[in-house]
């Protein structure tokens, strides 16, 4: 079955608590928290002090996504402030197989995300030290973009390269996510799913995830 993981970026930030209880309540499966810097995306979201306040507001993995520049300076702090799992960009570090190394001692998922100009070719050689693999169908930064369908082979690659390895590794798509690019994303071998405004948008967000596992 699919799993779900709403975006918070796209929740109402002045009652950011009752909207990750809204998540659980309606069903999803993990909180997808993105981090960005104004460095390595053009954009600044959230801290570690906002994912640790929300901490106690649901019991859900906390997918904590940061899009930042040398995310290994600031593992321990992210891993310290709640998250569960820590997924960081290939294209962000200069040590990925030391920053994912980290991330596990400290009793976390590591996780590695690719943009979707990143060949899939290029990360291959770290899954075995990965228990996610994200494929960015955007390019990072912003909310609400429209689903690079391009990137459909890569994630079809993907998931091949995981099975044929038997690799324990959940391969999550992200970026203009909705209900028909979701089905295409879980249809190339997407494992889980996170949107934001469409979930958060939905008239009904239990049924909308309700039909996304479906998928």
């Amino acid at each position: 079955m699919i799993k779900v993981a709403p975006s918070i970026l796209s929740a109402d930030f002045g009652s950011l608590g009752a909207e990750v209880k809204r998540i659980e309540e309606a069903g999803a499966d993990w909180v997808h928290v993105d981090v960005m810097d104004g460095e390595f995306v053009p954009n600044i979201t959230v801290g570690p002090c906002v994912i640790k306040s929300l901490r106690p507001y649901s019991r859900l993995p906390f997918d904590v996504h940061l899009m930042i520049a040398k995310p290994e300076r600031y593992i321990e702090v992210f891993a310290g402030a709640g998250a569960d799992l820590v997924t960081v960009h290939y294209e962000a570090t200069g040590d990925l197989r030391g920053t994912l190394h980290r991330i596990r001692s400290l009793g976390k998922k590591a996780g590695v995300s690719i943009n979707p100009g990143t060949h899939f070719s290029k990360v291959e050689p770290f899954l075995g030290d990965v228990d996610l693999l994200l494929i960015m169908t955007v390019n990072p930064g912003f909310g609400g973009q429209a689903f690079m369908s391009e990137c459909l082979p890569k994630i079809t690659q993907a998931r091949k390269f995981i099975e044929d390895g038997r690799l324990p590794v959940e391969l999550e798509v992200d970026g203009g996510i909705n209900a028909k690019t979701g089905r295409m994303a879980a249809e190339a071998g997407a494992s889980v799913l996170a949107a934001g405004s469409s979930i958060f948008g939905a008239s009904d967000m239990r049924r909308e995830i309700a039909l996304w596992k479906s998928f």
